[in-house]
């Protein structure tokens, strides 16, 4: 075998090598950002059948306590920006507004005893905690394969072939500010 054979050879290999690792890299990049796709999509799910399940609880709620209609009219607006909005920050914040419409609206329920006792009411009331228990770890998963794809593109030297091939890092699911204080609800006026 001859000398420029053999050189040949050396190069061709290390070629193959680096596209080896180059397009291992991009796969893995590409099933990191289709995981963080995917968990979003569980947590539009979620708020989606939390979104469906408003207007019976409202119309419940309703038949009993028909004089609060600013509570009902909030959840109302509150609901219809949910399913406008648009990016994850922008849902994030709709879904901490309607989160406290609905603390309202629950609220009012302790005035009214017999519709706590309404079976209607009790079956959506649980089937909405059902669904806020199921937003919650679709929020965390969500926010866990975030994190993985985003470690992941900023380590070297994957974060040479993000760059290259357009992977930018993708934003947590993260509570509006101000999240932390529970609204304060005031039936004096």
């Amino acid at each position: 075998m001859g000398k420029k054979l053999k050189s040949t050879l050396i190069v061709v290999g290390i070629i193959v090598v680096i596209i080896a690792i180059v397009a291992g890299s991009y796969n893995s990049l590409v099933s990191l950002e289709e995981n963080v796709t995917s968990k979003w999509s569980q947590v539009e799910n979620n708020l989606q059948r939390r979104n469906d399940l408003i207007p019976n609880l409202v119309a419940t709620v309703k038949g009993y306590a028909a004089h609060e209609r600013e509570v009902f009219e909030n959840v109302t607006n509150a609901r219809a920006k949910l399913a406008g909005a648009q990016g994850v920050a922008n849902t994030a914040q709709a879904d901490q507004e309607l989160a406290g419409a609905l603390n309202r609206l629950l609220v009012i329920v302790e005035n009214y005893p017999d519709l706590k006792a309404d079976a209607n009411f009790r079956q959506l009331a649980d089937e909405l905690a059902g669904t806020e228990n199921r937003l919650a770890v679709a929020r965390k998963d969500y926010n866990e394969a975030v994190q993985t794809y985003n470690t992941k593109i900023k380590r070297f030297p994957t974060s040479i072939w993000a760059k290259i091939f357009g992977f930018e890092p993708k934003q947590y699911y993260e509570a509006a500010p101000g999240a932390e204080t529970p609204p304060q609800v005031d039936f004096t006026s």
